[in-house]
């Protein structure tokens, strides 16, 4: 049987096998079919993050000019991940970032950026349909509840949706022909995973992020890392995946949980910035809050009801932002009309890295006052310097997606997807994190609780500090440890 007929022993009904021919066969049609291309794969450097996490990026078909450094066969770890929103990048770059730290070099392989491959232009179409259903769904509350909710929140749960993924993930899996079989591959999301193993890699790990299962994350043949308890599972049983009906639970040494992927150098620094936080709440300094967008670019409206209540607490030193626009510019536009005044307090941080990253360094005990803004038209800066400005923000004001995993008090504004809300209920349980704010209203009634109260800040501090000694960040970690002792010969298999 194909990956697209059965799932751990549960057989697809042949009416979705059928679906899943045909939407292959689409992408196809349209975009060509490269299975049998002899793609080059070459290393070079990250010019963007590779000083900071130690990244090399692998460049399939390009023949680029410069130095081509070759594999590391022993201590290589590839990172396969697509530019989705910015989630999954994200998550990457904890995976890197604690790769670099044990000693491994991790590869960057971007599947979503190798445009003269059919891989690519499958998953580019992919992400252009989820990104416009995004910002539909933050304007339409009919679209929202009718079709984008259900979509991404029992759509997508459904084991038949397995199927027509594995079937268009077999039209990816040229790019890693000429990628070396022995080196381990943490996937960050499943196409990269599912990809891998079509392509006979021979070792997978399929590091599955949010906390509500879903049959669209399996990647039968991969070892699934969960960063929760409650997904674990639901992962494990198939829970709700085929209606009332029970399922073959997944083999034991094919799921493990593992904890949140956090980047090793917010994790090492926990406790220090921690006591910052709590250290400038008792000296009376302005309040930090670090509004990030999604990478669909939507909820802007929400952020400017934040600049709007703030500004008068802004102008008289009682609380700071930090705005990460990511690179939609056109956000920048957007808040200097639906919040008046902003550009008078605002400080704009455009596409320099190398000040931005001063900036970030300087805050972490320096004084910072007025709104930040930044925005960086490449896609490594975009992300990354949210975690950058994290670990110097009081409060992480963001949807309830990768960054609810994440050790920095954080106040959830409304979800995108409905797969989102549990993530927020899994960071309030653990103390990290507040309950999802689903309108504007109570955001902001949030926002002066941190502001106002001496408690609530303080409280998840403590109980950040208190997870980190138990492990709960450790997922990154956990997930490049699993991958090497695959190769190893060391997982209970």
């Amino acid at each position: 049987m194909t990956r697209s007929e059965s799932v751990y022993g549960n057989i697809q009904k042949p009416s979705t096998v059928k679906k899943a021919v045909k939407s292959k066969q689409k992408y196809i049609r349209r975009f060509g079919d490269d299975t049998n291309a002899d793609y080059s794969a070459e290393v070079f450097e990250n010019e963007y993050i590779g000083d900071l996490l130690g990244v090399k990026n692998i460049e399939i078909g390009k023949n680029k000019p410069g130095t081509c450094l070759g594999f590391d066969i022993d201590n290589g770890i590839i990172v396969g991940n697509i530019r989705m929103g910015f989630g999954h990048y994200r998550i990457s770059m904890a995976i890197a970032s604690a790769a670099n730290s044990m000693g491994y070099v991790p590869y960057w392989m971007d599947l979503n950026s190798y445009p003269e491959t059919t891989c690519t232009k499958v998953i580019s179409a992919q992400n252009d349909l989820y990104s416009k259903g995004s910002r539909i769904s933050q304007k339409s509350r009919l679209f929202n509840k009718f079709v984008w909710e259900p979509i991404n929140y029992t759509g997508f749960k459904q084991l038949s949706y397995n199927a027509p993924d594995q079937k268009n993930a077999e039209l990816m899996a040229a790019v890693y022909k000429n990628v070396p079989k022995d080196i381990p591959v943490v996937g960050t999301h499943v196409w990269p995973a599912q990809a891998a193993i079509h392509a006979g890699m021979k070792y997978v790990v399929n590091a599955v992020p949010d906390d509500w299962p879903m049959a669209l994350h399996y990647a039968e043949g991969a070892v699934h890392l969960i960063q929760t308890h409650h997904a674990y599972l639901g992962y494990r049983t198939m829970n709700g995946m085929a209606g009332k009906n029970i399922l073959k639970p997944m083999p034991e040494d094919s799921i493990r949980y593992t904890g949140h992927y956090i980047d090793d150098e917010l994790v090492r620094n926990i406790e220090i910035d921690n006591q910052r936080r709590l250290e400038r709440k008792a000296s009376g300094k302005p309040m930090r809050f670090l509004l990030t967008i999604g990478g669909a670019g939507a909820q802007k409206e929400i952020f400017a009801a934040i600049v709007n209540e703030l500004m008068p607490d802004i102008k008289k030193g009682k609380a700071a932002l930090y705005i990460n626009i990511g690179d939609y510019m056109n956000v920048w536009e957007d808040l200097n009309r639906l919040a008046p005044g902003i550009g008078s307090v605002t400080t704009t941080h455009f596409n320099d890295w190398d000040e931005t990253k001063r900036f970030c360094e300087d805050a972490l005990e320096g004084d910072v006052d007025g709104i930040h803004l930044f925005c960086h038209e490449n896609i490594f800066e975009a992300v990354y310097a949210t975690n950058l400005l994290m670990r110097s923000c009081d409060v992480l004001v963001t949807k309830p997606s990768e960054l609810a995993f994440y050790p920095v008090p954080k106040l959830f504004i409304r979800r995108i997807g409905g797969h989102e809300q549990w993530s927020a209920v899994h960071s309030a349980e653990i103390g990290d994190g507040t309950y999802e704010c689903r309108d504007i209203p109570h955001t902001l009634q949030m926002l002066r609780l941190f502001m106002e109260d001496g408690v609530t800040l303080k409280d998840m501090c403590d109980a950040i500090n208190l997870n980190k000694k138990i492990g709960i960040y450790d997922g990154a970690y956990n997930a490049v440890k699993i991958a090497m002792e695959l190769k190893k010969g060391g997982y209970n298999r």
